[in-house]
């Protein structure tokens, strides 16, 4: 697997990176367009990301070892995030969580044999008022309860 940015890429990373001041204030939007392309932040494409941003490695390793939204092993196809923070937690958000991960057999930052899904636990998602709450990637879900959670998973192909 080739993990090199296309020229198409690469004039996306210039024109992020001339949004800012200084252009190494586009690493954060960068390293997430490297996990968008590749699923997860290898120390390749770490590597790639510190060529294209023209900073070290241990830079872009500091910034995604930093950040709990960056992978750096191999998630699902769907990434499962519960909230059991305090609002969640008082709405069941606890319970939530204990059943996702007997649902899909996995715990904490894992992710099923097959690939489809990988499961969270999170601290908040901003969004205390519609507690608990769930994201399956980037869509997220208030007021979920059991049958709603088994009802989204049933909905992911």
């Amino acid at each position: 697997m080739s993990t090199t940015f296309s020229q198409e890429e690469l004039s996306s990373v210039e024109a992020l990176k001339a949004k800012y001041p200084e252009p190494k204030a586009a690493i954060m939007p960068v390293l997430w367009m490297a996990q968008k392309k590749w699923g997860w932040l290898s120390e390749d494409v770490m590597k790639e990301v510190a060529r294209v941003m023209e900073l070290p490695y241990a830079h872009v390793l500091g910034v995604a070892s930093f950040y709990t939204m960056y992978f750096k092993k191999p998630m699902g196809k769907h990434h499962v995030q519960v909230c059991t923070n305090v609002s969640c937690m008082l709405r069941g958000g606890e319970a939530l969580y204990r059943h996702a991960k007997e649902r899909l057999g996995i715990g904490h930052n894992q992710a099923t044999e097959d690939g489809k899904f990988s499961l969270e636990e999170v601290e908040c998602m901003g969004a205390c008022g519609g507690a608990p709450m769930i994201a399956v990637n980037e869509t997220f879900y208030e007021n979920c309860t059991q049958q709603t959670f088994d009802a989204v998973l049933d909905g992911c192909h």
